[in-house]
């Protein structure tokens, strides 16, 4: 275990990991050279793996291909770099990894958000591994937690409420938010995550947001 998996596991309380899945050899062959040395190195250690009790999960990116292009495939993004799923939330969220760009886009799919994160100078100076191990380390479990109508956490209580999250399996708005209503636990059901992902990409307008990174540095406060 190295130190940021450690930060990450103990200081940031995501451990232990459960649920694991082992990672064929052909996978690890595949991904070569296309994601981080270091994420391969977690998988072959860890597998495909449930988090914080399931509010957080790595995943085989080809399991999710199909989300991947509901979300992005009509974006500037899908024509700026080869992007691949690499985390999902137990509420649907999910973490993209870009060959040119590391981990660059997030996908806020219960409210249609994406929030790009560009700084093309830090991840060559930084590289991918250690992009990749810093992304690990500075997580936090209140950042993929979504809150209610009256700002309160939900995932201990959908945990509570519905019962544990599985590798296809999430916490999903149902109606859906972008139907109508507001966030809270009573509207919060445990869904198949690939086909509630599928419907939310089809009634939900997607919102590309600011990068405020990239606006900082051009205002020079970065």
């Amino acid at each position: 275990m190295d130190e940021f998996m450690e930060d990450f596991l103990e200081f940031k309380e995501f451990g232990p990991p459960f649920a694991c899945r082992s990672v064929p050899p052909e996978k690890l062959a595949k991904f070569k050279g296309k994601l981080p040395d270091k994420l391969l190195e977690y998988w072959q250690e860890y597998g495909w793996c449930g988090y914080a009790k399931g509010l957080f999960w790595t995943v085989d990116p080809d399991e999710w291909e199909d989300e991947l292009d509901a979300w992005i495939g009509e974006t500037e993004f899908a024509e700026r770099d080869a992007y691949y799923v690499i985390a999902r939330t137990a509420f649907g969220e999910l973490i993209l990894w870009g060959e040119k760009t590391g981990q660059s886009l997030k996908v806020v799919t219960a409210w249609g958000m994406i929030f790009p994160s560009f700084n093309d100078e830090e991840f060559r100076e930084d590289g991918p591994d250690l992009t990749l191990q810093l992304f690990f380390s500075v997580s936090s479990r209140d950042s993929y937690d979504t809150n209610d109508k009256d700002g309160r956490p939900l995932f201990e209580r959908a945990l509570e409420k519905l019962g544990p999250l599985d590798h296809d399996t999430m916490y999903g708005y149902v109606p859906a938010l972008a139907l109508g209503g507001e966030p809270m636990l009573d509207r919060l059901q445990k869904l198949d995550a690939h086909v509630h992902l599928d419907i939310l990409s089809q009634v939900t307008e997607v919102q590309i947001m600011r990068d405020i990174g990239q606006d900082a540095r051009d205002a020079g406060l970065m």
